[in-house]
Formats: structure tokens, sequence, C-alpha cells
């Protein structure tokens, strides 16, 4: 026999169908728990095995299979396999029990054949099942590549909603993997220029602690939602704020999915409050008075001016004694006693100052209204421009 492959192969590509119900035979008998075709309707699967039989008999066919690495047939039978989500291991198993089914087929039908020729035989063939296995996953990664890249704009789309205050249900959750109602904890932290999230692999360290979370990038901030189920916000924030390169900033909600637009917005004014260069997790509950500041600078101007502005005219040294007196004082309760025991000063010197800021911005200080005002003054000269 001259060529005994090629015609052989040819003799049997119009009998294909009895191989292809001995491969659809093996696939379920040779080692059935190795086997997953759950996903794919009966007469597709021997559809794709029909192809690919008739695929390895055409090229052996032809006598010179060439390079199959590329072929269209087995990388439309990955495509298929990963989009039903059959594993490409049962695909590749499939594909060496078609390569037996037809090796067998080709040895009924070699009587007289020399040895070496069935040598030569053997290896052609299994070349050709190599190259189509190799094209089969190559397609198979190919398109589940493609279908988590499309699965993740999916989930960043739906991200988007619940975080810019779209439609929110059970849907939602359900595609997100989070739950629907319930306590979360919102995280907003800075993106740098160079797109390095100023709170580096937050989700990881969360995890580590039995804390999940979900992370959406925007813009210019990168955005966390953490259900919190049971875990109490500041033993997640304690662990964030370990991590923290930049500005970041929170805020809870008890409304579920239903209030993370609202926590995230109160979490991006908290954020606003922080100067940068700042490297620190902050609550909107920490940030009040700044917050609200931050959304009126008209009233913040105002406030400086009325309560500080002599006092931020004065030459440097000056100003920045009376500032931090006045700080000190207020955070010592208004003590001039322990104000200056912070200060390293007498008493004496505490209230010499009191007294010169007072005369100079016009106001006494004393008074439940002087107190909160003159607190917001000095809370504003720390915020950003």
């Amino acid at each position: 026999m001259e060529a005994p492959l090629p015609t052989i192969a040819t003799a049997w590509l119009p009998d294909v169908d009895v191989l292809t119900d001995r491969l659809v035979t093996a696939v379920f008998t040779d080692h059935p728990a190795w086997t997953d075709y759950r996903s794919v309707p009966p007469e597709d699967l021997r559809d794709g095995c029909r192809r690919y039989l008739t695929r390895v008999l055409r090229l052996l066919a032809a006598g010179q299979p060439g390079n199959t690495e590329d072929d269209p047939v087995a990388a439309e039978i990955g495509r298929q396999r990963a989009e039903q989500g059959v594993p490409l291991e049962v695909m590749l198993r499939t594909f060496r029990l078609g390569g037996r089914v037809v090796w067998e087929a080709l040895l009924e039908r070699t009587d007289g054949v020399p040895p070496a020729d069935l040598g030569a035989a053997a290896t052609a063939m299994w070349t050709v099942v190599d190259g189509l296995s190799s094209a089969l996953s190559t397609s198979y990664r190919r398109t589940e590549a493609d279908q988590l890249r499309r699965d993740d704009q999916r989930r960043h789309a739906l991200l988007e909603e619940v975080v810019a205050g779209g439609t929110t249900g059970q849907r939602v959750a359900d595609r997100l993997d989070l739950p629907l109602g319930g306590d979360y904890l919102v995280v907003v932290t800075d993106l740098e220029p160079d797109g390095v999230a100023a709170l580096p692999g937050p989700q990881t360290a969360l995890s580590a602690l039995g804390v999940r979370s979900v992370w959406h990038l925007r813009t210019d901030t990168l955005v966390g939602l953490v259900p919190l189920e049971g875990h109490d916000a500041r033993f997640v924030l304690t662990r964030l704020d370990s991590l923290a390169r930049g500005r970041a900033a929170a805020a809870t909600t008890a409304d579920g999915l239903a209030g993370v637009a609202t926590a995230h917005r109160l979490a991006v004014l908290a954020l606003g409050t922080l100067p940068r260069g700042a490297a620190a997790v902050v609550r909107i509950e920490d940030r009040y008075p700044e917050a609200l500041l931050m959304r009126s600078p008209e009233l913040r101007r105002r406030l400086v001016e009325g309560w500080l502005g002599p006092v931020l005219r004065l030459p440097a040294r000056e100003r920045d004694v009376l500032l931090e007196t006045l700080t000190a004082w207020l955070e010592a309760d208004r003590s001039a006693g322990v104000a200056a025991e912070r200060l390293y000063c007498h008493r004496n010197t505490v209230l010499n100052r009191l007294q010169r800021a007072s005369a100079l911005v016009g106001h006494p200080l004393t008074g439940r209204q002087a107190y909160v005002e003159l607190s917001l003054a000095l809370s504003a000269l720390e915020l950003p421009d």
C-alpha cells in the first residue's frame, strides 16, 4: 500500500457517524467521573464530536495536515464549550479519546500494512490530534478571557449604578454577590496620578480578616463596599488605616445597598476635608464640622474672617503664637491652666494671649456661640483650599 494512512482515512469519512457513536460512548464510559457535559445538550455534544472526528479524518486524508494549531473547527468547538462552561480538561480528554477512536478505526483496515508504515501513520495521526488540541486550548482560553472581561465590565457597571444612586434590588445584589440589606461601610480613597490607590491591596487585607469587600475603580477614586455582616466598622477601619499611603474616608449606612449612594457622598465629603499629602482613613462621623464647612465655602470664608482675620494679618511669629494658644485653650476645654501646661508657659501668659486675640477680633471669647464659631473658624484653617 503506497499511502495507507490517507487512503484509510478517506475510506472512513462516509462512516464518520459510526466513529461518532464510539466517541460519545467512550466519553461517558471511560472514567465518567472525569466528564462534565451537563451544560451541553446531547445533540450539541454529538455534533461537536462528529465535527472533530471529521476534521481529523480529512486532515489525515490530505496526507500533509500542515499547521493545525490555528484550526478553525477545533477553535470553534473550544469557543462553544467555553461559553457553555465545560472545563478545558474535559475537552482535552475528549479530543484524546477521539484520537484513540480514530486510531483504532484505522487499525481495523490495515491488513498487510508494513510495521514501518504503521509507525509513521501513528506519528502523523497523533500530530494532528496534538495540533487540534492546541487550537482548542488557545480558543478556549481566549473565549474565557473575553468572558471575564465582559463579566468584569458588567460588574463595574452595576457597582457604578449602586454608587451613583441608581436602581438597586435583589437582582443587583445577586449579580454582585452582596447582601441586599444590612450594614455597609463605604470607603473612598484617592487614586494617584499613576493610577495607584492610596489604600494598596484593601480587598486582600480585609479578606485575611474574614471580611469580604468589593472595590470599584472610578475616574479619580477607588470605592470600596464592605458589608459589615456583624463586623465592627472601627475594626475594619483600623486595618485599612494601617495600609494608608494617602487620603481615604468612610461612611456607614444601615440601609443596605439602597443606602450606599448616600454613604458614598458623605465619604467623598469627608475625603475632601483632608489636606493633600495626608495619609489616614477618617470617618465622616469624626469630620462633621469640617464637612459642614466644606459644603459652604462662603460661610467658611466669613467665619475665618470674622473670628480670625485680624489675627491672620499679624506678623507670622505673633500670628502663630495666638493661633496655637487659641487651639490649645479650646482643646483643654477652655482651661487656661491645662492649656498653659500643654504650651509650656504660665497660666497668665495664656490669659494675656486670649485677651489680645479677643481685642483684635472684637469678640469676647465667652459663651456657647463664641466657642462654636471660634472652633469652626480654627477647623476651617486646616481644610484644603
